[in-house]
């Protein structure tokens, strides 16, 4: 009863937006008037540990609305979209079960997209060849993999790092790319999505700066000493974006001002690029698009939110 069929009795609701958009506390308004579940879908809150600077839910907002999808993998564990898609449906599975409704909620693009979109038989790999081929990426700088991505497979090089070096692993093994395998090779996907997108225009950058600011008063750096103690440099999680500034703050290789300004640019760029794949690939989707600070957002948020009956 857990499987993606059994669990699409209706189209997911799902709130996205840019990172510090305010689609978390929406969400968190809706789910707890509509006795509703949060289904994380940011790649940055799967890894345990990693709190303060992925804006992970606080003790309060846990205890008033149930989470899945946060803390689900180890730091140094290579998390994909697909294992998270895969898990998607036993989430919804539990969440129903306990006379609740799931909400997809988070701005992760690629999750997304394993979730809803078709995705492509991918052809036999021997799992040795594409270990050694994850080391030698995983030692490479971001640049060089956006250099071998504009290569093997243009069309994503301008996707995000981790997307960008799945497709060079793919190229390099397969010798064909991803972009053409979901053309050619599609696996039509079971779940169907309608969305609420949330961006405050221009307000955003001034928002992304507040929230910088917030996390390190709520203790970001005393964070990152502790995980520099146990997780590996190398983890994964450490390019969460801020996590290796902020590491380089506690070794003193930048001040904190460094520091703070550094995250804020990183953090715009990562909001521009999520705003430019939204604007491209929800196209033709069932969006609405909101202003949280509209006077009528929360109203025409709950109007979304509960179409589903009518849709139904």
């Amino acid at each position: 009863m857990n499987s993606i069929a059994d669990s699409a009795v209706a189209s997911l609701p799902v709130i996205c937006g840019p990172t510090a958009s305010g689609k978390s506390a929406l969400a968190l308004q809706l789910a707890q008037q509509f006795s509703g579940a949060i289904i994380s879908a940011d790649s940055r809150q799967v890894y345990r540990g990693f709190d303060i600077g992925t804006a992970k839910p606080g003790a309060a907002e846990l205890a008033r609305v149930p989470h899945c999808g946060i803390d689900v993998a180890e730091p140094d564990e290579r998390y994909t979209a697909a294992d998270w898609a895969a898990a998607v449906p036993g989430w919804i599975h539990e969440i129903r079960s306990n006379g609740r409704r799931p909400i997809v909620v988070g701005g992760t693009g690629f999750y997304l997209r394993a979730l809803f979109a078709p995705l492509f038989e991918e052809p036999a790999v021997d799992p040795i060849v594409r270990a050694s081929v994850r080391e030698v990426l995983g030692s490479m700088s971001g640049e060089e993999i956006k250099r071998w991505c504009e290569v093997l497979d243009p069309p994503r090089a301008a996707l995000g790092r981790a997307q960008r070096e799945r497709a060079v692993e793919v190229a390099l093994i397969t010798g064909r790319r991803i972009s053409e395998l979901h053309l050619e090779r599609p696996r039509a996907a079971a779940l169907t999505a309608r969305y609420l997108l949330i961006d405050p225009g221009n307000s955003l950058a001034g928002a992304i700066v507040t929230r910088t600011d917030a996390m390190l008063s709520a203790g970001w750096l005393d964070e990152v000493r502790l995980l520099a103690q146990r997780v590996s440099q190398d983890a994964r999680a450490w390019t969460a974006t801020g996590y290796d500034t902020m590491r380089r703050v506690t070794t003193g290789e930048l001040t904190l001002e460094q520091g703070r300004e550094l995250v804020i640019v990183a953090t715009r760029q990562y909001a521009k690029r999520q705003r430019t794949w939204f604007r491209h690939q929800l196209v033709g989707e069932r969006v609405m698009q909101l202003d949280p600070r509209a006077p009528d957002a929360l109203e025409r948020a709950v109007e979304w939110f509960n179409s589903e009956e009518r849709d139904g």
